[in-house]
Order: C-alpha cells, then sequence, then structure tokens
C-alpha cells in the first residue's frame, strides 16, 4: 500500500516528522518498507519563461529557446514542439540531477550551446508518459524551484501490509492508525451529493440471486457527464501513488478504492440490455471478455455481475470490454458492493487475475463503507464530468449481519501481556481504532463489552483484542523476561535414528541432499512411463492446487529426482552426486501410507577434474559400490541382487533388485534412454531407490566391532570355470556358505571369456583371505579349508577348477 503525506493529512493531523511516523507506524505492525521524498534534491529545477522561441538553424526538429531562470536568461537547445514564446516551462540548470541519475550539463547540440534542459512530466518522475515538455500554470515566479511553485512536494510511504489487515488498504485506514497513535482527531468524510432529475429506482434495478456471496450491493446513477482527461489534481494524486490515469470517470473510481479501500465500478448505463443488474453465478464454460481484451472461460463458481441479458463484469475482479466506459459515454452506473472473499479469491486464482480491487475483496472490505464510498465518487464525477446525479440510491442489503461482540477480561490481558494496565487505559487504547467499548459490570472481574467495527473482520476472540492493546500501548512497553521452560531428555524414535544414519552415510559416500516440493504434475507419471495399471498413477490430489505442475501429492521420488537432474545438466553442472531421503504418499485400500524412500542419482566425471585423474565416466558398478558401502552399515545383511528392476524407467539390461532375506530392498540401475530422452539429459543418469521402512522392517543385526588379530594372514587365489548364465552373486554366497570363521574377506577379482575357455563357460577368480585371532594357520590348515570351499562349489554352481 502507497499513501503519501499530503492526503493522510487530509484525514489527521500528523504532528510527526516523516522520519518518526514511518517508526511508529513500523512498531505498530504496518512495516513502512520504504519512504520517498518526493521532489527533494530537485530545486535546481525552476520556473522558467521562454523569452523566445525560433528554429534550430541546423536541425529542423529542434528548437532554440532563450530561457529566463529568474536571475538571467539563457540558451537551450529543445527536441520538443508543445512550447511557444511566453510559455512558462520546468527547466533543469546545468547540475541539476533528475530522476534515475541524469545529470545536466552544458552541453553543444548541432554547434549550438545548451545551457540545461525544459523537462517533460516523465523526465521529472511526475508521470510515467508525456507528450511534450511539461507547461506550467500562468502567474508563476520564474527562478522559484517547480515543486515548491506546484506544491508537489510531498512524502511517499510504501507500507507492507500482512493478509489479515485489510482496513489499512486505504488512505483512511492508515490515518485511522495514526490517529490512535498520536491521539489526533480522525476527519471521515461526509460527502454531499445535490441530486436532480428522474429518482434511480424509477430507471434500474439490482437483483441479487446470490446473497451469500453478494451480501450486499449498491447503485447510483449520474447523466449526462462529459468523458475526458481528468485535471491536474487528480491525475497528480494518483500516479504519486503509482496509479495510471484513465479518464475522469475511472479516476474517480480508483481514487475513491484508494482513499477508502472501497473498490468500484463504473458502467456504462445506455450499454447495460434492459437497463438493470443482476448478481448471478456464471454458466460452466461461458466466454467473456474483460477489460484487458482477454477471452476468459468461466467457472459455475464464478460470481459475474450481468445485465438483463448476459455477464458485464467479473465481480469484484474487473469489468467487461461490452460495458465499460467510452469517450462517447453520457449515462454512468456507479457500483458500489460488498463481495464474500472466498468467491473473489476462488475466481481470482483460477484465472490468474490480480487487480487493486480483488486484492481488497478477498482479504475483506468494510460492508458499511460502500455507501459512504459510493457518495463521495458520485459528488467527485459531478465536480470532474459534470452532469446530473439522479436522486436516491439502490441499496440491495438482504441479511445485513449482527456486529462481532467480544468480552475482553484487564486480568487475561495483563497476564498474557506481562504489563499492569487499567480498564480505562485498555479501553482509550481500543476507542482510538473504531471498537465501541463499554463496562460488563454483570460480572465482578474487571471487563469490557467490545463491539467491533465492520472494518476489522479480523477480529474475533479476546486474545485478538489482547494483541491491539499490545501494539497500540508499545511492544517496547513489554518487559523483556526470560521464558519459563522445562529441560526434558528425548530419545529419537527407531525410524529416526535410521534416517539420520542413512543421510550420514550417503552425504559420507560424497552426495549432496536435495529437497524437492512433495506436489508433482500428473504428467511426471507419463515421464518417467510408470505402467498403466500401477497404483502409484492414483497419487492423493489437491484440493487447491497452486499450479497443474504442483497438483497431486508424489507418490515416488524419481520424477523430482530427475528434475533437478535435468535442471543441474541445464545449468552446465554436469558432474552430480544427489540423493533425496522424503516420504512419498501413496493411497491403499485400507487408506493411505507415507512411505519412507531414499532416491539417489550419480551421473559425470567418476573423479574430479585434474591433470592426474582419470576422466572416465561413471558406470553402474560406481553406484552399486555406494549401495553397498551404505547398506553394510546397517548390519550382517545378505544383500541378492536379481538382474531387471522391474520398472520401466529402468533400462532392462543394466538394473537389478536388491534383496535381502528374500524381501525386496531397492533398484538399481541406468535410467532408461526413452525416460532419459524426456528429460533431455547429456549423459547416462545411474538411479538408486532404497525402501527405508523395509529396511527398518528388517531389523538386521548391527555391525560390531572385532578385536584386530595379531596373527598374520593367508590368502588364496582360485580361478573356476561356471556356465555363463550362473551370476557372480552365487558364487559369493556359495563361498559365504562354506568359509569357516576364520574366512576374514572373499573377493572376485577376474572375469575372463575368450581363448581357452569353452564357448557358454566364464572363468571366474577369487582370493579368499584367511586369519585367526587365536594362532598363525599352517598351510595345511588353509588347503583343507580352501578345498571345501572348492568341492560346495562344484556340488552347488557347477564349477570346474582351472
Amino acid at each position: 500500500m502507497i499513501v503519501t503525506l499530503s492526503w493522510l493529512k487530509e484525514f489527521v493531523d500528523i504532528p510527526l516528522p516523516p522520519e518518526d511516523l514511518a517508526h511508529r507506524l513500523t512498531m505498530a505492525g504496518l512495516e513502512v518498507e520504504a519512504v520517498d521524498y518526493l521532489g527533494a534534491d530537485l530545486d535546481s529545477v525552476v520556473v522558467a519563461r521562454l523569452v523566445s522561441v525560433e528554429k534550430h538553424p541546423e536541425a529542423d526538429r529542434l528548437t532554440l529557446c532563450q530561457v529566463d531562470n529568474g536571475s538571467n536568461t539563457v540558451q537551450v537547445v529543445c527536441g520538443a514542439t508543445n512550447h511557444r514564446t511566453g510559455d512558462l516551462v520546468a527547466f533543469a540548470q546545468v547540475g541539476s540531477v533528475l530522476p534515475g541519475d541524469f545529470k545536466i550539463k552544458k552541453s553543444k547540440i548541432r554547434g549550438l550551446v545548451s545551457m540545461g534542459m525544459l523537462c517533460s512530466e516523465k523526465e521529472l518522475g511526475l508521470s510515467e508518459e508525456s507528450d511534450g515538455i511539461m507547461i506550467l500554470p500562468a502567474g508563476l515566479t520564474p527562478g522559484t524551484p517547480v515543486f515548491e511553485a506546484l506544491d508537489l512536494k510531498d512524502v511517499r510511504f510504501e507500507i507492507g501490509l500482512t493478509p489479515n489487515r485489510p482496513d489499512c488498504l486505504s488512505v483512511l485506514g492508515v490515518a485511522r492508525e495514526i490517529a490512535a497513535m498520536t491521539g489526533s482527531t480522525l476527519r471521515v468524510p461526509q460527502p454531499q451529493v445535490v441530486e436532480a432529475g428522474t429518482s434511480v429506482a424509477e430507471q434500474t434495478s439490482v437483483t441479487i440471486e446470490e446473497p451469500d456471496h453478494c451480501p450486499r450491493y449498491l447503485a447510483r446513477l449520474v447523466r449526462g457527464v462529459k468523458i475526458g482527461p481528468s485535471p491536474a489534481w487528480l491525475v497528480r494524486r494518483l500516479e504519486a501513488i503509482g496509479q495510471r490515469s484513465v479518464n475522469n470517470v475511472v479516476d474517480v473510481t480508483n481514487l475513491v478504492m484508494m482513499e477508502l479501500g472501497q473498490p468500484m465500478h463504473a458502467f456504462d448505463f445506455n450499454l447495460l440490455r434492459e437497463g438493470r443488474i443482476v448478481v448471478r453465478k456464471a454458466g460452466d464454460g461461458d466466454p467473456f471478455t474483460t477489460l484487458d481484451e482477454q477471452r476468459r472461460r468461466l467457472a459455475a463458481d464464478d460470481l459475474m455481475i450481468c445485465d438483463g441479458v448476459g455477464p458485464v463484469a467479473l465481480a469484484g475482479i474487473m469489468g467487461g470490454q461490452n460495458s465499460e466506459i467510452q469517450e462517447h459515454t453520457v449515462d454512468v452506473l456507479l457500483e458500489s458492493a460488498y463481495f464474500a472473499p472466498s468467491t473473489i479469491r476462488r475466481t481470482s486464482k483460477r484465472l490468474g487475475i490480480h487487480t487493486e480491487s480483488s486484492h481488497r475483496f478477498e482479504r475483506g472490505t468494510d460492508v458499511n463503507m460502500a455507501p459512504v464510498a459510493l457518495e463521495r465518487a458520485a459528488a467527485l464525477i459531478k465536480d470532474v464530468a459534470g452532469g446530473q446525479v439522479c436522486p436516491g440510491v439502490i441499496d440491495a442489503y438482504p441479511n445485513p449481519p449482527e456486529p462481532c461482540r467480544i468480552r475482553l477480561t484487564r486480568e487475561k490481558t495483563c497476564a498474557t501481556l506481562g504489563v499492569a494496565l487499567d480498564l480505562e487505559t485498555i479501553s482509550g487504547l481500543l476507542r482510538g481504532i473504531g471498537i465501541e467499548v463499554e463496562n460488563d459490570t454483570s460480572t465482578a472481574d474487571q471487563a469490557l463489552l467490545c463491539k467491533v467495527p465492520s472494518f476489522r473482520p479480523d477480529l474475533e476472540r479476546d486474545i485478538d483484542l489482547v494483541e491491539e492493546v499490545a501494539r497500540l500501548n508499545g511492544y517496547d512497553a513489554i518487559p523483556a523476561t526470560m521464558p519459563e521452560s522445562r529441560a526434558m531428555i528425548t530419545m529419537p524414535q527407531p525410524h529416526q535414528l535410521l534416517v539420520r544414519r542413512l543421510r550420514d552415510r550417503m552425504v559420507a559416500a560424497g552426495f549432496c541432499e536435495i529437497v524437492n516440493y512433495s506436489f508433482i504434475s500428473p504428467a511426471a507419471f507419463d515421464q518417467i512411463a510408470l505402467s498403466p495399471d500401477d497404483r502409484r498413477r492414483h497419487p492423493v490430489k489437491i484440493l487447491n492446487p497452486l499450479t497443474e505442475e504442483q497438483s497431486v501429492m508424489r507418490t515416488t521420488l524419481v520424477p523430482s529426482v530427475l528434475d533437478t537432474v535435468a535442471r543441474n545438466f541445464s545449468y552446465r553442472s554436469l558432474d552430480q552426486r544427489l540423493f533425496e531421503l522424503r516420504p512419498v504418499f501413496q493411497r491403499t485400500d485400507d487408506g493411505s501410507l507415507e512411505p519412507t524412500m531414499l532416491t539417489a542419482v550419480m551421473t559425470g566425471r567418476r573423479e574430479p577434474i585434474g591433470w592426474a585423474n582419470s576422466q572416465e565416466s561413471v558406470d553402474f558398478y560406481d553406484l552399486k559400490g555406494v549401495a553397498e558401502q551404505v547398506l553394510s552399515g546397517f548390519g550382517d545383511a545378505d544383500l541378492e541382487w536379481q538382474i531387471d528392476a522391474g520398472e520401466n524407467y529402468f533400462h532392462p539390461g543394466k538394473s537389478c533388485r536388491i534383496l535381502t532375506a528374500g524381501r525386496l530392498l531397492g533398484r538399481i540401475g541406468e535410467v532408461h534412454p526413452m525416460v532419459a530422452r524426456s528429460y533431455d539429459f547429456e549423459a547416462p543418469v545411474f538411479l538408486l531407490e532404497i525402501f527405508v521402512d523395509t529396511l527398518q522392517e528388517l531389523d538386521l543385526p548391527q555391525a560390531r566391532f572385532e578385536q584386530l588379530s595379531r596373527f598374520p594372514d593367508s590368502f588364496r587365489d582360485t580361478a573356476v570355470l561356471v556356465d555363463e548364465d550362473v551370476p557372480a552373486e552365487n558364487i559369493l554366497r556359495v563361498i559365504r556358505k562354506g568359509s569357516s570363521r576364520f574366512v576374514e574377506e572373499v573377493r572376485l577379482f577376474d572375469l575372463y571369456r575368450g581363448k581357452g575357455v569353452p564357448e557358454g563357460k566364464k572363468s571366474i577368480a577369487f582370493r579368499v583371505r584367511y586369519r585367526s585371532s587365536e594362532k598363525t594357520f599352517t598351510d595345511e590348515e588353509i588347503s583343507k579349508a580352501h578345498a571345501r570351499i572348492v568341492r560346495l562349489l562344484e556340488k552347488e554352481v557347477g564349477a570346474e577348477l582351472r
């Protein structure tokens, strides 16, 4: 919200300098984000008279002017054409610095010296556009600073408001706060309208078919207006707060909205079919063209302002092109209404339209300010556009609500704030912001009965009034005390410990954690090629999504993680090791589940770039090693790797399932090429999924520390021939099965196919390391133990010793 000091002073006397006022407003909860001094440092831009205006001898589009600046006459070359000899103009002298840090210097233009610049309103920051230099009113004294001569020096406050303070979305609302802080008297406008002609009730009518969505609708008729530019005072007042001037009638409605906080709309009465207003819901799918020339598709929940035939405005948001004020408009129907905030908010969000009007209505306007604003607008339109205001006001108000009444005790106020305040002080503070207060004598405790004004919809309970007392009395008056607390020791739950350990191990493996939104697009399931019958395609839908891309709860982390990889690729971050450890949200026959998932990706170079480092890219086995490293920290898990992960987003020939104790623990592999193309990946991406809840349910034995042996180790290397279809994992499992407790490590170190190996066979070599914590093994003992392993391999997997 932007307000100016001069505008505020029309409503309340302000005994504070601008800096103190900004501080006091901020301390009262209205944060002043910026203070701009209009016209400051522009005293060198003065009123000047054009002594002569001639054509530049060397340029057709330039003029040569002799300018009297009040002390002497100087020569200026000008590019505008709207000035004449004798005009008073805004003259920026050499050394002036205009808005935008534009410094005026002595210059030579087409061979002639120019000692300054004749300024337009745009160059002085008074308007967004201008057709030529600024021609000043007659009677001003040359040499006087322009902003001083036109009484344009002002202070502009930009206030950041929280959504619960719609009452301060107006000059009147901010002035009310200032009056409460300073003890000054608030001057509320009491407009007087001179009426003439035929009664409005005889010429039009208002019908409300949706009173729950439009509790009140008022209308006035002004006939015989002349549409044209607004007077200078109106244009400058709007432009000072960032509003663009349109025409005199529309400018009046905008002025009243900013002044009183009541959005208004003006219809061309002669464009209203049947000459009447109907407030009703839209037809589902009906088209409607708004003032911004956008054709929009309506929904059945959209509240519309209609004439006798069809829609003419989106209620509380934007008018329609079929009833807008135009140059030939002569009769104006003024609307001043109250709309339910949820109705306006829903339509505004769905259509993606946010206007000054919808901003106020969706936060809650003052239902009792609507008639005051209507009178104010009618009086101003008569002043700036002429015409006659027809007698009477149409006020459709079928169900006036009862005002909110709250009982507030002194005991609760003082106990909550920690400040001793008497009942008289509390009542005085509340009366200062327009709350009607009387003592409650029905009980022995000291209490107040408070009638909340209609412009404060945020005050609903006694604690809300306590907060008002706190800010009005001053937050600095609340003593600083140490909070009372108890030291409590809480032990983390097993699931929390598991998640923490997983996170630590992933970070230790060189991965960075990412955090994505829990909302995704339904199209994400197609992008990762989930099967049509996959239950993850039936997510929990969000009732009020921000966008279609975030309209359902995620059932898997894969789309979010792959989106992150694609985004990093677009930023030329090619070496990525990322993981996300978060819950997902899945429907079941019995309700819903929120299982925790760990999803990790690897892509890019295996080692950081460097003169001594390899430039090889990561592959499946790099990520498999990470999975083994991470899971090895959770006990003696006998991991089994089964080829083909069984998911469409994995490459079928470069992926597998991870199992332990017969249960699926996760999946690992390269992202399917078709999925990779859908994300525009520039390199192979390897993906790991771990079901954290399954890992917890398995309750694997924890890894234990064993004392290091002081005896030397011995090892045996053996190569065996097996069938091509025998996985190396089966060989390792057999070796572990037949190993004695003195086998310290088993490692495969060679795979060979080729000369000397029969067709359909492969040679696998492994090393078994033996060590005892009690003695040094003899060769005979080691050979005996190793022979047992070889015999078991021959029996279980059909191995042949090479």
